[in-house]
């Protein structure tokens, strides 16, 4: 675990710098522990829906009533086809994704197979987000060839009841520390606009300071109508998304900042660029879960003209 180099009070007030001012101390973070290459990461919903947790937020709720497309779990081969295309386009990792507080033992061979898939891909990185996995799965998926896993805390543990009750904040704490524990590359983040607020910001990079993830995933909310946050659209704006990228690159000098959900609709490209200089250096590229990305020829574009490219 690494400790933060400032306390709360000390971040908060990091906050209120002048946005300039703030920019330049994190870029410094960033040039003095990274160069300008961005990771470049696709997911994949291998299975999607139906999902009996009751997260405000999300689209595959059986809680919410939000309009997606359900599938059970895909074919080997077409996860392994979506992998080959994610690395035309430039990616070098790509997670296999499930709905469900956790894998169902009926789907975990064919995911193992999979990640055998998905792994044999000259020049390809497997990672996984099934949920709570036991410690025996963490063995086996890692054995399969998943190098890191996707687990988000999401918010912080003071706010995490208004967004969540069927399970609690220490149940993600405690499954990112086992997935360390073996061996497994822990790639843990955050939504922000969810209603929190700034402290509950700086709250939130402390506790991932402290569980000291490779990478951070850093998602807006994406208000979806038939969620239960549908009208949360107005609680979080372009400005405080950048100062808290300012912050968690402080927060976690060495950290891997990564743009996830909601860049595309909620973050103009003056604004991703701008974080891109403060600190982000990954990204997810492509589509999410249930909703469209961004297209791969504009962020290459974006990136050439910051004088970056995909990693």
């Amino acid at each position: 675990m690494q400790k933060a180099e400032y306390n709360k009070d000390e971040l908060l007030k990091l906050y209120d710098l002048e946005l300039d001012k703030l920019i330049e101390i994190s870029e410094k973070i960033t040039k003095e522990n990274f160069n300008n290459e961005v990771e470049a990461c696709a997911i994949i919903s291998a299975k999607t829906g139906s999902c009996a947790e009751n997260c405000k937020y999300c689209s595959q709720s059986k809680h919410n009533e939000a309009k997606i497309e359900c599938h059970p779990l895909m074919e080997v081969s077409e996860v392994k086809n979506a992998a080959v295309k994610a690395k035309e386009n430039g990616a070098n990792r790509f997670c296999i994704v499930t709905s469900g507080r956790k894998t169902e033992e009926k789907d975990f061979p064919k995911i193992l197979e999979m990640i055998k898939a998905v792994a044999s891909i000259d020049g390809m990185h497997c990672c996984a987000s099934l949920g709570l996995l036991t410690r025996e799965q963490f063995k086996e998926i890692k054995k399969a060839g998943v190098e890191r896993f996707n687990h988000n805390i999401n918010t912080c543990e003071n706010y995490y009841g208004e967004i969540c009750t069927t399970h609690n904040y220490q149940d993600r704490v405690n499954t990112v520390k086992m997935l360390q524990e073996e061996g497994i590359e822990a790639c843990t983040g955050v939504i922000l606009g969810m209603g929190e607020t700034r402290e509950n910001r700086v709250e939130m990079a402390l506790a991932l300071a402290e569980l000291n993830p490779k990478t951070v995933p850093i998602n807006i909310l994406n208000p979806i109508k038939g969620t239960k946050l549908e009208n949360y659209g107005d609680k979080i704006d372009e400005e405080e998304v950048l100062r808290t990228i300012c912050i968690f690159r402080i927060a976690m000098p060495k950290a891997i900042l990564r743009y996830a959900g909601g860049r595309s609709t909620r973050f103009s490209k003056e604004y991703q660029k701008l974080g891109l200089k403060a600190g982000i250096n990954g990204m997810l590229i492509g589509n999410y879960l249930t909703t469209d990305g961004e297209e791969i020829k504009e962020d290459k574009k974006m990136l050439s003209e910051l004088n970056m490219c995909l990693k």
